[in-house]
C-alpha cells in the first residue's frame, strides 16, 4: 500500500497503530499519575454542563479519569478498538478520533445534568465501538464487517449496559452520544473503493 510515494505493508501499519494507541494509552497513565500526585487537580478538567468556561475542556476531558479503577477500565477497550480503527489508517484514525471527542464532549456539555463533571476516555471508547461497527459494511469491505461483528460480540453487552440511565456514576449520555459520533464517523470518513488503499 502506498501513500504520498511511501510503502506500507501490513506489518508497518500494525506497527504505526500500535505505537500509536500504547502511546495513547500510556499517557492516560501518566495524566492519572500527576493528578493523583496533585491531589486531583486535573479532576477540574472535566466537563461541567451548559457553563461557558467549560467548553475548553472539551477535548482535555477525554484524558482525564476520577481514579485508577477508572482508567484500568477503559484501557484495554480503548487499546484493542484503537488498534483496530487505527489499522485502516493513522490520519483517518486521528480524524475519527477528533470527531467523536469533539461532538461527544460538546453533546455532554449541552445534555448533561447539572452540577455533574464528566470526564474519561469511554466516549471515545463507544465512539470507536460504533465506528468499527458499521464502517465495514458503509465500505463493503468483507473483512471490516467481520471486525465489526468481533467487536460487537466481544464488547456489544458492556456497550448496552453502559448505555442504561439507572447506572449510577455513569454518563450514559456520554456513552450515547460517543456511540453515535462513532456512527456519523463511519458515514463523513468512509473509504471509496478505488482509494482504500491508500494509507499511512
Amino acid at each position: 500500500m502506498t501513500s504520498g510515494g511511501v510503502q506500507w505493508s501490513r506489518g508497518d501499519r500494525a506497527k504505526a497503530a500500535a505505537r500509536l494507541m500504547l502511546g495513547w494509552v500510556a499517557l492516560l497513565w501518566l495524566l492519572e499519575l500527576v493528578d493523583v500526585a496533585t491531589g486531583h487537580a486535573l479532576d477540574g478538567l472535566g466537563i461541567t454542563p451548559r457553563e461557558p468556561s467549560e467548553l475548553i475542556d472539551v477535548i482535555p476531558a477525554s484524558f482525564i479519569h476520577f481514579g485508577w479503577s477508572h482508567v484500568a477500565a477503559n484501557t484495554v477497550p480503548l487499546l484493542v478498538m484503537g488498534f483496530l480503527a487505527a489499522l485502516a489508517g493513522i490520519r483517518r484514525f486521528l480524524a475519527v478520533s477528533a470527531l467523536i471527542i469533539v461532538a461527544d464532549g460538546l453533546g455532554v456539555w449541552l445534555i448533561a445534568p447539572s452540577h455533574t463533571n464528566t470526564a474519561g476516555a469511554s466516549g471515545l471508547i463507544f465512539g470507536l465501538f460504533g465506528f468499527l461497527l458499521v464502517s465495514g459494511v458503509v465500505e463493503r469491505r468483507p473483512l471490516g464487517i467481520l471486525v465489526g461483528l468481533l467487536v460487537g460480540a466481544v464488547w456489544g453487552s458492556a456497550i448496552l449496559t453502559g448505555l442504561a440511565p439507572t447506572q449510577s456514576g455513569i454518563s450514559w449520555q456520554g456513552h450515547l452520544l460517543g456511540l453515535a459520533a462513532g456512527v456519523a464517523a463511519a458515514f463523513v470518513f468512509r473509504r471509496r473503493a478505488a482509494t482504500a488503499a491508500l494509507t499511512p
